[in-house]
């Protein structure tokens, strides 16, 4: 498979996150689609026969994860259940989203996500703090050690400090400037905050070169998750 690139100055891309009936119903109405829309199959595993039905009916490509109850998933559905819905939905997806904890453990789905031409987001979610650039930096690194086309990462940022943090990590393109050499991972990143300052972290990091950037299609699954509108709003798309 061809990787994909996202060089600096391309557009960022908009993603509608479908995590419930209601963002389904939703998403199937709208009259202006985003770049691409992604199945929270944690969230719909109750609907997951309708939403097969549906999945054509959707005029934009998907992403589909199935996240682990550690970094954020719905319902506690064990690792088996989720590695069957990710199987079961990989044919009509653009993008398979894998938390990078569990890149070893699911690297047979993720090889066929290869060899069917699938994009690779490997992610990570820090729920309690954003660590260091440098440290986000191992993590890309790691990323892309696995395979990934894109590193998805989602940290708390509750202060302007974490914030900045994650601000830099994006705009430095992943560059540990503790050291004279460089430690760029060569790696698309989606970066977003959650918390007391997700929401304006959204708007930021879309405008510093985020190559993916989520919004709330009806209800925010995450605290600090802003509307799909008022994202595409910030980034003028």
């Amino acid at each position: 498979m061809t990787r994909r690139r996202t060089g600096k100055g391309a557009r960022p891309k908009l993603v509608g996150v479908i995590a419930s009936e209601a963002d389904l119903r939703a998403a199937l109405q709208m009259q202006r689609e985003p770049d691409f829309f992604e199945l929270r199959l944690d969230s719909l595993s109750p609907i997951a026969n309708q939403l097969e039905k549906k999945i054509p009916r959707l005029r934009a490509p998907l992403i589909i994860t199935a996240r682990d109850p550690r970094e954020g998933g719905v319902g506690n559905l064990s690792r088996p259940h989720r590695l069957d819905l990710l199987t079961r939905f990989l044919p009509v997806a653009k993008y398979i989203d894998v938390e990078l904890a569990l890149a070893d453990a699911f690297a047979p789905l993720l090889a066929d996500a290869r060899e069917r031409s699938v994009g690779r987001i490997l992610s990570y979610h820090n729920f309690k703090s954003t660590p260091s650039p440098r440290a986000l930096s191992a993590k890309a690194q790691s990323a892309k050690f696995h395979g990934a086309d894109i590193f998805k990462l989602a940290t708390r940022t509750d202060t302007p400090a974490a914030l900045a943090r994650l601000v830099d990590f994006v705009t430095n393109n992943h560059v540990d400037s503790s050291r004279r050499s460089s430690a760029k991972a060569d790696l698309p990143i989606s970066a977003m905050g959650i918390g007391k300052l997700g929401a304006i972290s959204r708007l930021l990091l879309a405008r510093c070169g985020s190559v993916l950037n989520y919004g709330a299609i009806t209800q925010p699954n995450v605290e600090g998750q802003t509307s799909l509108e008022m994202l595409r709003s910030s980034i003028g798309s």
